[in-house]
């Protein structure tokens, strides 16, 4: 069971995506861990790596805000094992230039220590993405 006001990985990660949601940046920068290594798929289109909680709430959520209505990121499995937490979920939303909207699935990998995101790379279908903005 996922408790989102506690300290195990799958909690921290929980937590970081009730915040996600919320669009509460400053409670997202709280789950990471000052030297977060945050890496976006290649192909996608904020594909790289992002350090320190700034960085990768600049870079990526404002970002994904900018370019997409409605973005969202909706967990919904987790399985963990020790430090390591991957979620399958799904990202929602309509890209504002182009109208198009996607549904498509992803999977999270995120490496928690001492209570913090450490590090977190996506697996996603970056063709349906880059489909949606063109």
């Amino acid at each position: 069971m996922i408790d989102a006001n506690g300290t195990a990985p799958a909690d921290v990660v929980r937590r970081q995506y009730l915040a996600s949601a919320a669009g509460d940046l400053e409670a997202l920068r709280a789950t990471m861990a000052p030297d977060v290594e945050w890496t976006e798929m290649a192909g996608f289109p904020l594909a790289g790596t992002y350090r320190t909680p700034t960085g990768v709430t600049t870079n990526v959520m404002e970002t994904l805000g900018r370019d997409w209505d409605g973005w969202a990121a909706h967990d919904d499995t987790y399985v963990s094992d020790g430090e390591n937490v991957v979620v399958l979920a799904r990202y929602t939303a309509t890209h504002r230039q182009t109208g198009k909207p996607i549904d498509v699935r992803v999977a999270h990998h995120f490496i928690v220590r001492g209570g913090l995101i450490v590090r977190f790379e996506q697996f996603v279908d970056t063709a349906l993405v880059r489909d949606a903005m063109s």
